[in-house]
């Protein structure tokens, strides 16, 4: 039988704005389960991101049922799992683990999260030309979710090539030769105009954030024919949305993979099935109030 009593937390960098303890403590209040949703900020602790193998260790000591993981420490995190979900092997980031029968098993909720808020909020977009800005553990689950979706092609940039050639690579052995290239950012110009009324950019790198505010790329690279995803939802209105809006560009915040990757963990963790449209209405009413002056 499933149990009715929850213990479960995030770690990451600057968590503290997460909208995540609101969305899973409401959603378990509503199925009737006690359920705690606890913050572990490397940050305020005062730890690097290598640290997060001390730190789940120590939840699992401390009898969480379950964590989620945000940057930066997506892939740090496997190196300390007992096994990984065939989701989370082939991308090489996980944002969700949950203890069980003693072993702590990686998966990642943000590959379907992306998909089905893409899918939600970005229907009709075309997908022959994708360029993804990012190729970190939140970059590798979009780029997977892009594919999945039937992006004919993403093109995957990063400041560190390295990183962005090994994404691409891993890509192509998962969907065959071709689906996905590495460029560097001074590609990007050639790259996005190429992209006009055949894709657009999915931005997923932490610039925009509350503790990264600016564009990720220059302003006169947006253009109307070009679509816009973001990771980010803290703001939810980053400044590449606002710049993307204004220039008449179709937008998707991060909003929705927040709330539906969420959706995924809380089955994960607790084994019952959360309602996702309580879940988004929940998500639009906690990031008003967020948003709203004080």
């Amino acid at each position: 039988m499933s149990k009715d009593s929850y213990l479960v937390g995030l770690i990451g960098s600057g968590i503290g704005p997460s909208l995540s303890p609101a969305l899973h403590e409401r959603e378990a209040d509503r199925q009737g389960l006690r359920y705690l949703y606890r913050l572990l900020d490397i940050d305020r602790l005062g730890v690097a991101a290598e640290a997060v193998g001390d730190l789940l260790r120590t939840a699992r000591d401390l009898g969480f049922d379950g964590l989620n993981i945000t940057h930066p420490c997506k892939q740090h995190v496997i190196a300390h799992l007992d096994a990984l979900a065939p989701q989370a092997e082939a991308l090489g980031a996980v944002n969700t683990v949950v203890f069980e029968d003693g072993r702590a098993v990686g998966h990642n909720t943000d590959v379907t999260g992306f998909a089905a808020s893409f899918a939600r909020g970005l229907p009709d977009a075309p997908l022959e030309r994708v360029v993804q800005l990012g190729a970190g553990g939140a970059g590798a689950a979009v780029a997977h979710a892009t594919l999945t979706l039937g992006a004919e092609r993403v093109t995957v940039v990063d400041a560190l090539p390295e990183r962005a050639a090994a994404l691409a690579d891993s890509l192509n052995r998962h969907f065959g030769d071709g689906r996905a290239t590495a460029a560097t950012p001074d590609r990007l110009p050639h790259l996005l105009a190429r992209a006009d009324g055949l894709g657009g950019l999915v931005h997923a790198t932490p610039t925009g954030m509350a503790a990264h505010p600016g564009l990720p790329l220059p302003a006169e690279l947006l253009h109307p024919g070009l679509w816009i995803a973001e990771v980010v939802y803290r703001p939810l209105e980053t400044e590449l949305l606002r710049t993307a809006r204004a220039l008449g560009c179709a937008t998707l915040d991060g909003g929705g993979m927040a709330v539906f990757q969420a959706v995924d963990a809380f089955r994960l963790f607790t084994g019952r099935e959360p309602d996702s449209a309580r879940m988004l209405a929940d998500f639009t009413e906690l990031a008003g109030a967020v948003a709203a002056p004080q």
